[in-house]
Formats: structure tokens, sequence, C-alpha cells
């Protein structure tokens, strides 16, 4: 089962999820750190938890399934310090 996710510029960053297998994924989940001072003000197509710096991005009920070669996207204003995060993609 593939999967990739890219991250793209500051402050409104639309991680894209892609899946590179041919089997459908059900349920994704991205995460990261943020950087010192950085807020996440909104989020869109994603539930999103924080804890301490780490956030925590999964799948809202209407973008669960990802089709083998599909992708879906997520989005957010941040505001604080500027970066690129890591980002660590799983699937149940």
């Amino acid at each position: 089962m593939g999967r990739t996710c890219t991250s793209p510029s500051w402050p409104i960053i639309g991680p894209r999820r892609s899946n590179n297998g041919t089997a459908a994924l059900n349920g994704w989940t991205t995460a990261w750190t943020l950087q010192s001072g950085t807020t996440i003000n909104t989020l869109w197509n994603g539930v999103h938890t924080v804890s301490g710096s780490n956030i925590t991005v999964k799948n809202a009920d209407y973008n669960r399934t990802i089709p083998g070669g599909g992708t879906t996207t997520f989005g957010y204003v941040a505001s604080g310090t500027p970066g690129t995060p890591t980002l660590t993609c799983t699937s149940p």
C-alpha cells in the first residue's frame, strides 16, 4: 500500500495525501511538529488535535476513503514562525 504526503508553502498549507497503490485506503492520518510559536487558526477537510507542539490531522467522514491512484487534500491557515514541516503519513 503506497502513500505519500507533500507540504506546500506557508501560511496556507494544503498537504496532499496520495494513494500510490491500487487498493483504496480507508482512513488516513497526517502528523507533524509545529514550529515554536505557531498556531493553527483554522483547518478544513480534516479533524485536528494539538498536543504541545505535535499536530495530528485525521480524515473527515466525507474524505475517509482514498481510492487507488487517488488523492485528497486538507488545508489550514497558521500564524507564527514559518517553516516547512516534515509530514508523517499513516493509514489504519
